[in-house]
């Protein structure tokens, strides 16, 4: 995700400078070039050698270093970054960047950075709540700079409050979405994923093997990507992606609710969930006791939420569906976009390796009205772009026809 990419990491005096660590691993295990740049008083929590063999860069703290292979070191990395994150960041640090000080190797850096900047305070929680520190934050933000908001949590001097450096997992996410294109900016992308949830009685349900991987990779897709996305996921075990709102709607009808209702005022549509097409016609309020004798349940249709959708698409709306056959894939794919009047449908050959259900892989075929596209074997975030690479494309397409 980072390859080609060199991120400047300013790391200041706090003790979450450990985390920073971690990051810069983290970075350059996703193929990232790691500048370390840190303050004197960093040096005091975590060694600068460190950062060096995590990176294998030179850490750099002295502006005036006469070792460092460039001239003028803090505007040629400056010119190479594609972005700069801060983190952990201090009130002192914060309060000089605010206010245009510029007197040590990473502000000198910072001031000559023309990529996008991300700050991540970590102080205790009087101090980052003191109207100071929140105004230095706030004018930073009005110049642009992303703030990744500090967690609540135990602090380092043992009280509970705000000021938590978020973890590294929750910023190497910021510096993804930075880097990544925004060609999905002002895009308002509605998802669904996982699988429905119908309920036989307090203790059973039906479902289906969806583990709502495929949605989920498409939502943090398109929000990497500039985009306001909204999910809508069912029963899924994985974690809904940051920088996108989500929704629970665990039976077909919570789903249809939800989906109905967000629907207008979404630009593009892509139901990747898999909502049961037959729900018992009654849940029983207890617990149905065995008995001897065989069980039958009556089933009713739910709503055909895809084909509602394409029965009220407004003009300009994008709508996307997916389609998981074990036989006859394209024909009834074909059939599918057809009936439910959608704009595109991927298709799944559950019986193929590397697709289907519980992967991290997927083998989909794209269908359009005037199109069929097999992508390769490819994980299912590669996937989800290559999808919205597509839907990008015929948008641009029919914006330019207009």
């Amino acid at each position: 995700m980072l390859k080609n990419k060199t991120i400047i990491l300013g790391v200041t005096g706090s003790i979450a400078a450990y985390k920073s660590a971690n990051l810069a691993r983290m970075i350059k295990k996703l193929g990232g070039n790691v500048q370390v740049i840190m303050t004197q008083n960093a040096a005091n929590f975590i060694n600068p050698y460190t950062f060096e063999t995590l990176t294998q860069n030179k850490c750099l703290i002295d502006t005036f270093d006469r070792n460092f292979e460039y001239s003028v070191e803090h505007v040629a990395i400056a010119k190479q970054a594609d972005v700069v994150m801060i983190a952990p960041a201090t009130a002192n640090v914060i309060g000089k960047i605010a206010s245009g000080i510029a007197d040590d190797m990473l502000t000198t850096t910072i001031m000559a950075c023309p990529c996008k900047k991300i700050i991540a305070p970590a102080m205790n929680h009087n101090m980052y709540h003191n109207p100071i520190v929140q105004s230095n934050i706030d004018k930073l933000a009005a110049f642009g700079y992303e703030i990744a908001e500090p967690e609540r949590g135990m602090l380092a001097n043992g009280d509970m409050g705000d000021g938590r450096m978020p973890s590294e997992e929750v910023l190497l996410e910021y510096i993804i979405r930075a880097v990544t294109k925004q060609d999905m900016k002002g895009e308002r992308v509605l998802v669904t994923a996982g699988a429905s949830i119908e309920a036989i009685d307090p203790v059973r349900y039906i479902t289906n093997r969806s583990t709502g991987k495929m949605g989920i990779a498409i939502a943090r897709a398109a929000a990497y990507r500039g985009a306001k996305v909204k999910l809508i996921k069912g029963h899924t075990d994985v974690e809904p992606p940051m920088f996108v709102e989500t929704i629970n709607a665990l039976s077909a009808e919570d789903m249809y609710s939800a989906v109905m209702e967000a629907a207008n005022e979404s630009d593009i549509i892509i139901k990747a969930a898999a909502v049961a097409d037959y729900t018992p016609k009654e849940t029983a309020q207890e617990k149905i006791k065995k008995s001897d004798d065989d069980a039958a349940i009556a089933l009713c249709r739910t709503k055909d939420i895809l084909k509602t959708l394409g029965e009220s698409k407004r003009p300009g709306q994008f709508l996307c569906g997916f389609s998981m056959e074990t036989e006859d894939l394209l024909e009834n794919s074909k059939k599918k976009l057809i009936s439910k009047n959608a704009d595109m449908i991927c298709a799944n050959p559950i019986r193929e390796s590397g697709a289907g259900f519980g992967t991290d892989t997927n083998v989909i075929t794209v269908i359009t009205k005037g199109d069929v596209r097999k992508l390769p074997l490819m994980s299912k975030f590669d996937a989800a772009n290559a999808i919205l690479d597509m839907i990008t494309e015929i948008r641009q397409k029919s914006c330019e026809r207009v």
